[in-house]
């Protein structure tokens, strides 16, 4: 295999197939493209490479592109020409490649010199980055960047009902991919509804998603173009019939590398269906729900990359949705409109160099960090606190919530944001500001107990207006401020008092919310409270016969009220990332996995059964996995990577145990 791969202006290729990907959203055939600025690509670059060569040497060059190349710059060596002979010698090769579709993307073959990551591209501005690359998945000429796709594969519907003017096929469980159509009888219009439930695919005035075909005399299969989510398919037309109905299941190739199995059935199902939401989910980038809305959101990229740690580890899928949300500078408005999903980005970078060690991703965001950090910290009010001011969407949650004034909740997520800031600028080693994000952050973690905290409430006030606390408190600030570390043992004691396990305070309703809530429960040693909530609410939606998760449940509704959402009958995304959101449950609070340093250098395990007789997990850790079994009697792990250490707490005693790396098992009684 060459060692070659392609190249481009560091984010370009990102940006560009974001751009396409969140226009690929619509709603009865009319385009529904994302409401936040789409950020597109450099139409001409500029590559640099200096090599050193005893004996001259031809190099194959292909460009996503018009190119022409040119050595130490002189122009009586330009030339266009797809094949060169390199001159022996020092020289420097400048090739510039425009394109305005497409990436200009550059890919360089030769014995010794070829393109890599050791090139350098500008886009004319008088400065020289390292290029952009994705080996794994561009690593050959023939596929240009522009070319890249998804794989397919076949799959074949469970049943197909012949009505008196229509065929209803059901494949069996929700899925995402393209409708192929084959053994072709006649010509005219053929009308496609789709449904993730049988209900939208039957209402044809209302299902979300349809197709019309004009088929010819002479058309025996075709294939839809629009990829589409899907469970049902009511496919209409009097004047076509159609032999056989297939699809092309459309999916980004990751690894499971992790695994569950416990004494609880259920919750096995509810373990191996999150796994298949999140799949479907994670795509060219991670999307919130396959039907609607298709884009990609920070808030609910920031839980889609955590359950990613603890199921497929895809690096690349995390990199590329992190470089899609930032999108280029000048900044004009926060990440997807939303104040608090700029910070959830920084809190991103965070934990990604904490699971992964990718030292050099997180440098090459440093610019992109700088930036947004400098636009927040300008739209800070006179006490140093972030407001909404002008057009910023203050979100926090779906709820009844008055978000004037200074929040708690987005102070605290600035406060993690400073801190990702310090930790990135010590890789740097750019001191100064290392010093400053430090000090920002110590300043205003002080200054948000200090401002927000009361005592007789037992916790964090939502927020402040004028300088005045105000009265209501919520479960949102004191759960973020219980994951950050950031409460004293007595703090914490009193937030699982007095807000998170108090019925009175306002309750959590949506899943996004309850991700966090669920995730500091355990945080507080409420596993087999956790352990009743996912039986009952993810529980619940395999009771109405879910085959993935869906964007919201409640199990007060009936009917086609489980289908109805933002005021359209079939609006709730039956297959929602956040639906997933027992994978990161399961795999840090019950198997108990979790970094210590930076990718998973050094890691702790501390499994919790929560309620459950037994259970036996891996997870992966960075290159390697560990493995873990419990049950009421003895603890049992092993690991081949990393350094790690076994912690357990029983009858008032603290167990720990050193795991080698080496595949041993380390095998812990318990009575």
């Amino acid at each position: 295999m060459s060692k070659a791969y392609w190249i481009w202006y560091p984010g370009d290729w990102e940006l560009w197939l974001h751009e396409k990907i969140s226009v690929e959203r619509e709603m009865r055939g009319a385009i529904y493209p994302a409401y936040w600025r789409l950020d597109g690509h450099y139409s001409s670059v500029m590559y640099k490479y200096t090599y050193e060569l005893d004996h001259s040497e031809t190099i194959e060059i292909t460009a996503d592109g018009d190119f022409a190349i040119f050595i130490d710059g002189q122009d009586n060596y330009r030339t266009n020409q797809r094949t060169f002979r390199l001159p022996v010698g020092k020289h420097e090769i400048t090739i510039t490649v425009y394109n305005r579709a497409a990436v200009p993307a550059l890919y360089v073959e030769g014995k010794t010199v070829y393109s890599n990551h050791q090139w350098q591209v500008s886009c004319y501005d008088q400065t020289w980055k390292a290029v952009g690359h994705w080996k794994s998945t561009l690593h050959q000429a023939a596929v240009t960047p522009a070319n890249y796709r998804l794989p397919t594969q076949t799959y074949h519907p469970v049943s197909m009902e012949q009505r008196s003017d229509s065929l209803m096929i059901d494949f069996g469980k929700e899925t995402f991919g393209y409708i192929e159509l084959d053994q072709i009888q006649g010509s005219g219009e053929i009308m496609i509804y789709y449904g993730e439930s049988l209900e939208e695919a039957e209402d044809h005035e209302h299902c979300v998603m349809i197709d019309q075909v004009q088929i010819t005399e002479d058309t025996e299969r075709y294939t839809l173009e629009k990829s589409r989510a899907f469970r049902y398919v009511q496919i209409v037309s009097n004047q076509v019939s159609i032999g056989d109905i297939s699809m092309q299941y459309e999916y980004l190739p990751v690894a499971y590398r992790s695994k569950f199995h416990s004494s609880d059935a259920l919750l096995n199902q509810i373990w191996e269906t999150s796994l298949y939401t999140f799949h479907l989910n994670t795509r060219e980038f991670f999307l919130d729900g396959i039907k609607r809305d298709r884009w990609v959101w920070s808030g609910d990229s920031y839980q889609s990359f955590l359950m990613n740690y603890y199921s497929f580890f895809d690096q690349d899928a995390v990199k590329r949705t992190l470089i899609a949300l930032r999108g280029k500078d000048p900044i004009k408005s926060h990440l997807n409109t939303i104040l608090d999903y700029s910070l959830y980005w920084f809190v991103s970078i965070y934990d990604y160099y904490m699971y992964s060690g990718d030292i050099e991703f997180v440098k090459g965001q440093y610019e992109n960090m700088v930036s947004l950090m400098d636009f927040c910290l300008n739209r800070r009010n006179e006490n140093g606190m972030m407001e909404g001011i002008e057009s910023d969407w203050v979100f926090v949650d779906w709820a009844d919530l008055d978000n004037r004034g200074e929040v708690s909740t987005i102070q605290i997520l600035l406060c993690r944001s400073l801190e990702a800031m310090a930790m990135v600028a010590g890789l740097m080693k750019d001191g100064e500001r290392q010093n400053l994000y430090v000090q920002e952050a110590t300043l205003l973690k002080e200054k948000v107990l200090m401002t927000f905290w009361n005592e007789e409430k037992g916790g964090l006030v939502h927020h402040c207006v004028d300088g005045e606390q105000g009265e209501k408190v919520t479960k949102y600030p004191n759960m973020f401020a219980l994951m950050f570390g950031y409460l004293t043992p007595a703090q914490a004691k009193s937030v699982k008092e007095n807000i998170l396990l108090n019925e009175e305070v306002q309750p959590i309703t949506t899943p996004f919310m309850r991700f966090f809530e669920l995730a500091a429960l355990c945080e507080i040693g409420e596993q087999p409270l956790v352990l009743s909530e996912m039986l009952d609410y993810w529980g619940g939606m395999l009771d109405l016969g879910a085959t993935s998760f869906w964007e919201v449940y409640d199990p007060k509704q009936s009917g086609r009220e489980h289908l109805a959402m933002y005021g359209m009958p079939y609006g709730k995304s039956l297959c929602h990332a956040w639906g997933a959101s027992p994978i990161y449950l399961i795999g840090k609070y019950f198997l108990g996995v979790r970094p210590l340093s930076a990718g998973y250098e050094t890691f702790v395990i501390e499994p919790q059964l929560g309620g459950l007789a037994w259970f036996e997990g891996t997870i992966p850790i960075h290159q390697g996995e560990v493995e873990i079994q419990m049950n009421q009697d003895r603890i049992k792990v092993k690991s081949n990577y990393g350094k790690g250490i076994l912690k357990y707490g029983f009858n008032e005693q603290n167990l720990e145990a050193e795991i080698p790396s080496d595949g041993t098992w380390v095998e812990v009684r318990l009575s």
